[in-house]
């Protein structure tokens, strides 16, 4: 369905989940938050030239807060991954913040509550935060005096910290489990599949072996008695053994046949959840059922290709006249031969359907998928 990847690069070429890109949303957006820290650079650029910080202080604490918010953005990463409170680093930021609050760098003191938000209860976040703002102003007014601007940003800067923190990692949660539902979802679908397939051969086969089994043991009543009459009674068991064979084959059958449109349903949502557009336009109302199944197992190739062999935002799909063509915007490299356990193994059971398959990069720069078989 698209360009081949080298070969042994095949894990690098696979495209992230959209479960993937919203982690990244959110991770990145909370560094951003976490960013707001780094503003007390300019406090302590003015120190150093108004107030006459020393320069080799300045520089000390311009690497703690920049520790500081890598640290922080360490932190959300745990709790994102699930993982347990990180006390150490937890501690570690702890005292960088209470280092900073010394000089005072508002906006460490307002990190650090919003790094306790995930591993703590909520009521403890609060009671942090009122301890932060409490106590570095408690000690600006014992150094100087009291600056209520200073109360109103510290309180402002925490406050949006903390919230911006505990958004985050709950629209995580939400979509993680959105994601989780939707794979217990297609689980649950198989499994109660499965169930009815067996509910239908027990069903099947009960009744034929039951029935083989009487007949049988009729059989040899009669055996001694009566050895025509008795293999009369076999020919009948052995009729009845041909019928279900016959039946568990038909049965049989009918699970491997792939509906196309079930197929294009569920390709579709797979590429979406993939983060591959996908845009389907198919008429298979006038396809024979032998034609469905082969552009069904086409369809679903492809779409394996697209998601492991390209790095596609657009796909599209269309079926006219039992013709299928699928194309996508992912060309990694030139096509190569087709993989004989794949398309090549696909064109020549399309081959001997009296249809062709051919697989191939466009001038366009996109790869095209085109199997054109009897409708």
């Amino acid at each position: 369905m698209s360009g081949h990847a080298p070969r042994g690069l095949g894990r690098f070429a696979r495209k992230a989940t959209k479960l993937d890109k919203v982690r990244w949303l959110i991770v990145y957006s909370t560094d951003i938050v976490h960013g707001i820290a780094l503003f007390g650079w300019l406090d302590l650029y003015l120190m150093w030239d108004r107030h006459g910080l020393p320069a080799a202080s300045a520089i000390f604490a311009a690497v703690l807060l920049a520790v500081l918010v890598v640290l922080a953005g360490r932190g959300f990463r745990v709790a994102v991954r699930g993982g347990s409170r990180p006390t150490i680093l937890l501690g570690v930021a702890g005292v960088i913040a209470l280092l900073l609050a010394a000089m005072p760098i508002v906006y460490a003191a307002a990190l650090w509550p919003g790094m306790l938000a995930p591993f703590v209860r909520r009521r403890s976040v609060v009671l942090t935060s009122v301890a932060t703002v409490v106590g570095l102003n408690a000690f600006v007014t014992l150094v100087d005096a009291l600056s209520w601007p200073l109360v109103v940003i510290q309180s402002a800067l925490t406050g949006v910290v903390v919230a911006a923190v505990l958004a985050d990692l709950g629209l995580w949660r939400v979509a993680r489990e959105a994601h989780e539902g939707q794979e217990a979802k297609a689980l649950l679908a198989v499994s109660e599949e499965r169930l009815r397939f067996a509910r239908d051969l027990n069903d099947l086969l009960g009744e034929s072996l039951a029935g083989i089994s009487a007949r049988t043991a009729h059989a040899q009543e009669r055996l001694r008695d009566d050895p025509a009459a008795a293999a009369a009674e076999m020919f009948e068991v052995r009729d009845l053994t041909r019928q279900a064979l016959r039946e568990v084959r038909t049965t049989v059958q009918s699970y491997r046949a792939l509906d196309l449109d079930e197929v294009l349903s569920s390709v579709r949502a797979v590429l979406e959840a993939a983060g591959v557009r996908c845009a389907v336009d198919a008429d298979t109302a006038p396809l024979a059922p032998e034609t469905r199944t082969l552009l069904a197992t086409v369809v679903r190739e492809g779409a394996t290709n697209v998601l492991k062999h390209s790095k596609a935002e657009h796909c599209r799909i269309t079926i006219k006249d039992g013709v299928l063509e699928m194309s996508n915007d992912g060309v990694t490299g030139p096509a190569g031969d087709p993989n004989p356990n794949g398309l090549g193994g696909l064109s020549q059971r399309v081959g001997a359907a009296g249809g062709s398959l051919s697989a191939a990069p466009t001038p366009e720069g996109t790869f095209l998928l085109r199997a054109a078989v009897p409708a």
